[in-house]
């Protein structure tokens, strides 16, 4: 390993959700100096001001603008700067950061996403959504202005760490590992009838509840092949999802002379954020280790496609191009939500985002331009999420 030069001036959106956290976790377990240049987070004032608290940025946001008032209490005379709002979470984005980890969830994370990609920062890419919704556009934009963008993801840094690009014309396949979910081995009936505690319950790491039921439905995996099918320039043919319970490879690279690599570790999201902390170099932390005796037998399975619907529509999407994917991103972001609300069943939710993906026009991609990236897929967003209401309101008066 060659001589280690870290960024030092960091930001972390998203900084009390559980990437958020983590990161800040690693940089305290390995020790690294860094300057925290902002830290933003949605509702959570509390732990956002225990956090600026101990990092010390030169502002903490709050992206629900009510919560201000509270947030500038808890940092009385700390000298650290507080506000709150979209704007501010974006100005953040855009401030003269090295290294911004984006881990805000859901359609949110999109605009601060590419407002650092704009400055040429180093994005540690934890937001599926701003490449399932504008993934041409950020890639584009982060190269041109001298950045880059590194998956923090499990299965899609797995593939970063093992994908040879001097040779990616020989990849004949990319392999995506689930964990299957609380539902793998349940039948259809019991998933018909599954209620929101059974589905947040997720066999192998504690999320937040929209990824939580998005892990139960296996849109999060169907979200990933459109991830993995920008960021490596692949087909959605020559991407495959295997079901693997245990958790311990992260996803595989088959070349076309028949080998396969793998990457494997504990399921732990620290060493995926380590790894593009310290890109391209790696970093020494008392990382947990891999014992491969103990771990016991590796096994796999294909995803049952009548179980899990959600892949089949997401690769449809990625099909048809235009904004279909960001379309299929809104629509699962309500259907998720009407079912943690007890609006509609478990199986409901990938039958109302069929349903929005036939009713909204996706429109064409040969017009686009990379400024208009935001806006396009806003107004794609917000047209989804209109149809997807619509239809679950159907789905409830039924």
């Amino acid at each position: 390993m060659g001589t280690l030069s870290l960024p030092r001036k960091v930001s972390v959106l998203g900084s009390t959700g559980s990437i958020g956290v983590s990161t800040l976790d690693l940089f305290a377990q390995a020790g690294v100096e860094v300057e925290i240049v902002g830290l933003t987070a949605g509702r959570n004032v509390a732990r956002l001001a225990e956090q600026a608290i101990r990092w010390r940025p030169k502002v903490a946001v709050i992206e629900d603008e009510t919560a201000l008032p509270e947030l500038r209490d808890r940092l009385k005379g700390t000298g650290i700067e507080a506000a709150a709002g979209a704007e501010a979470v974006r100005d953040v984005a855009a401030a003269d950061a090295q290294w911004v980890m984006s881990a805000i969830v859901g359609f949110a994370g999109l605009a601060p996403t590419l407002a650092a990609a704009k400055a040429g920062a180093v994005i540690a890419l934890a937001n599926k959504e701003s490449l399932v919704c504008a993934g041409p556009s950020l890639l584009r934009t982060a190269k041109l202005a001298g950045g880059a963008v590194v998956p923090v993801d499990s299965e899609h840094s797995a593939i970063f760490q093992v994908l040879d690009p001097a040779i990616a014309d020989s990849v004949s396949r990319l392999i995506l590992t689930s964990s299957g979910g609380p539902f793998r081995d349940a039948t259809r009936a019991q998933m018909a009838a599954a209620t929101p505690d059974q589905a947040l319950a997720h066999p192998n790491f504690s999320m937040g509840a929209k990824i939580s039921i998005d892990s139960a439905t296996m849109m999060n995996k169907g979200l990933e092949v459109i991830e993995a099918a920008y960021l490596f320039s692949m087909p959605p043919e020559r991407i495959e999802v295997l079901v693997h319970p245990q958790q311990i490879i992260h996803s595989l690279v088959e070349y076309a002379d028949g080998s396969t690599l793998a990457q494997l570790g504990p399921p732990d999201m620290r060493p995926p954020i380590a790894c593009a902390f310290a890109w391209p170099d790696r970093l020494p932390w008392p990382a947990p280790k891999l014992d491969l005796v103990t771990a016991g037998p590796l096994t796999f399975q294909h995803p049952d496609p009548d179980k899990f619907p959600a892949l089949a529509i997401a690769k449809q999407a990625l099909a048809a191009g235009g904004q279909a994917p960001a379309v299929m991103n809104a629509a699962n972001e309500r259907a998720v939500a009407a079912f943690l609300d007890r609006r509609i069943a478990f199986l409901d939710i990938p039958n109302v985002v069929a349903e929005t993906l036939e009713r909204v026009d996706s429109g064409s991609t040969r017009s686009w331009r990379d400024d208009d990236a935001v806006e396009r897929a806003r107004g794609a967003d917000a047209e989804a999420r209109r149809v997807a209401d619509d239809v679950v309101a159907g789905v409830f008066a039924a």
